[in-house]
């Protein structure tokens, strides 16, 4: 399974890569598209940080950045979760601002853009995907589970076995007691007879 799994992150990560390199490299291309977008981020930048930028073309270029390094991330099987993760949430403003098919008159381009949404809506469901893909090994919510289920057995056990071994002290005192009392029934009837034969 793993050559196929490598396949599918390797072409899911394609686009990001490529896409994400076109833009990194000539982000005034796409600085227009992107204006709208990056100005209604720019207050939430702002309370982040102050020194943020928040112009189109270097939101451009850092998004391009994320693509790319989230990509290679994810095709070559490094950090696949939040490689896939980085990817998803940057494609959520490369979706609005490249494909607001609500905002177009036009029928054909209206589909068009539609169809280009829709398509990029299955890209974050794919990567959202590849962030759960666990490579055929238990999830966080099974080894959790299976840790309590160990932790409850194991003090199951020290409880079984400081148990028994409480049981086996008494026996053991008790026993001990009784070879006492034996031994002081035995000194007193040889001392019982010394006097007898003296």
């Amino acid at each position: 399974m793993r050559p196929v799994r490598t396949a599918a992150r390797s072409m899911l990560a394609a686009i990001f890569v490529i896409q994400g390199w076109a833009a990194f490299r000539d982000p005034a291309k796409l600085a227009d598209k992107a204006q709208p977008v990056t100005d209604r981020m720019e207050p939430a930048l702002r309370a982040v940080h102050p020194r943020l930028p928040t112009d189109a073309e270097t939101l451009v270029r850092v998004n391009g950045a994320a693509q790319v390094a989230g990509g290679l991330l994810l095709a070559t099987g490094r950090a696949t979760t939040p490689a896939a993760l980085v990817l998803a949430g940057s494609l959520v403003p490369t979706t609005l601002a490249g494909h607001a098919f609500w905002d177009i008159e036009d029928p054909a381009q209206r589909n068009q853009q539609r169809i280009n949404f829709l398509k990029n809506l299955g890209l974050i469901g794919g990567l959202l995907f590849a962030a759960l893909d666990n490579e055929g090994r238990p999830g966080l919510a099974w080894r959790t589970r299976n840790t309590a289920r160990n932790a409850r057995r194991g003090a199951g056990h020290t409880a079984r076995t400081a148990r028994r071994e409480a049981q086996h002290a008494v026996h053991t005192a008790q026993r001990e007691a009784r070879h006492v009392l034996r031994d002081a029934r035995i000194a007193r009837l040889a001392a019982q007879a010394g006097r007898r034969l003296g």
